[in-house]
């Protein structure tokens, strides 16, 4: 008996004997998302994303580490974080893929569920995909091996159904609000599950998906490669599975694709395609959502609430942090209420 719980608490151990950074990047998107939080309904994406990119880099180059920017700005519309440079300052080489604002957007109009993420790889280990759109579905461990892309969506929900032992009308699913969804809508709803419209926020929602406490089951529609990337590494911590599909739109993505070593667009990429080796995935809340809370300003000081996952320590934390803007304060810690 005394081995039995040895060896259990033995797995629990982390995979290597290195010092793990995985929690200092909290400090990457906690300072992307006190940054974001600001421009919260003030209808301009273009400055939140600018202020968001700007603290993330300013973070980033104070970590002991030679990170290489393979998911981030598009070279002319990021000067902050453009995809191919190098960021920190020096130490192990790792493979990043940034979104200082994931849901832009809802950030502009005041809405919820925005946040700041990172996704943190080892060299060669973050799926380098052209810049196109994806057909994608994720779900949680409970439903994990029961998804086919290829089938149905009607199947895949009724199978979802059948892993959590309910019916289908119980089935949440998450489907971005785009014309290009209107058929998949009709067939979620010809299938008799639920639908949650989002405006934005395509990892979120497959986030939100993995994870019990949500009432969501399942996140599905056409998105972006990086977001897939980024959504697959967090699946990866989580235990859940993502599927995704190059979905391109014109004769020129075709040749890209092939450009870039895809040469069968039928191709179904799977979560450890997209996102295999030890991963880290850090995310903080810019606004209030059914995940993470947003930024809530106080009279000197900001509180943060985040998600840290990490495949190599083998853990999931939800981290409650409070930031002093001054030395000398009189404002008192409040316990999370």
């Amino acid at each position: 008996m005394i081995e039995a719980m040895a060896a259990r608490e033995h797995q629990t151990e982390p995979t290597s004997d290195r010092y793990c950074l995985c929690e200092s990047f909290a400090r990457v998107t906690e300072r992307a998302a006190l940054a974001g939080a600001r421009w919260l309904g003030r209808a301009d994406q273009d400055g939140a994303e600018h202020d968001a990119s700007t603290a993330m880099r300013s973070a980033l180059e104070h970590l002991p580490i030679d990170g290489h920017i393979v998911i981030g700005g598009l070279e002319d519309e990021d000067e902050s974080l453009p995809r191919g440079e190098r960021v920190g300052s020096g130490g192990e080489q790792v493979d990043l893929a940034l979104d200082p604002l994931e849901g832009r957007g809802v950030v502009a109009r005041g809405g919820g569920g925005a946040m700041s993420m990172v996704a943190v790889g080892e060299p060669g280990s973050l799926q380098m995909l052209p810049d196109m759109y994806m057909r994608k579905m994720a779900v949680g461990p409970r439903a994990r091996g029961a998804i086919d892309l290829r089938r149905p969506v009607g199947d895949n929900i009724r199978a979802i159904a059948d892993a959590f032992g309910r019916s289908v009308n119980d089935v949440t699913t998450i489907v971005l609000d785009r014309p290009r969804h209107h058929d998949l809508i009709e067939e979620i709803r010809a299938a008799g599950a639920r639908i949650k419209l989002i405006q934005d926020g395509d990892v979120t929602a497959s986030i939100s998906a993995a994870i019990r406490g949500t009432n969501d089951h399942l996140a599905i529609g056409i998105g972006g490669t990086r977001q897939a990337v980024m959504a697959a590494a967090a699946l990866r911590c989580l235990g859940g599975e993502l599927q995704a599909q190059l979905w391109p739109t014109t004769r020129g993505e075709i040749e890209q694709a092939r450009e870039n070593g895809v040469g069968d667009l039928e191709r179904i990429f799977s979560t450890e395609d997209l996102s295999p080796g030890e991963v880290i995935v850090v995310a903080t809340g810019l606004s209030n959502g059914d995940l993470l809370r947003g930024v809530r300003f106080l009279a000197d000081s900001a509180r943060t609430h985040s998600l840290v996952m990490c495949t190599r320590c083998n853990w999931v934390r939800f981290v409650d942090g409070i930031h002093f803007f001054a030395r000398e304060r009189r404002e008192e810690v409040r316990l999370l209420g």
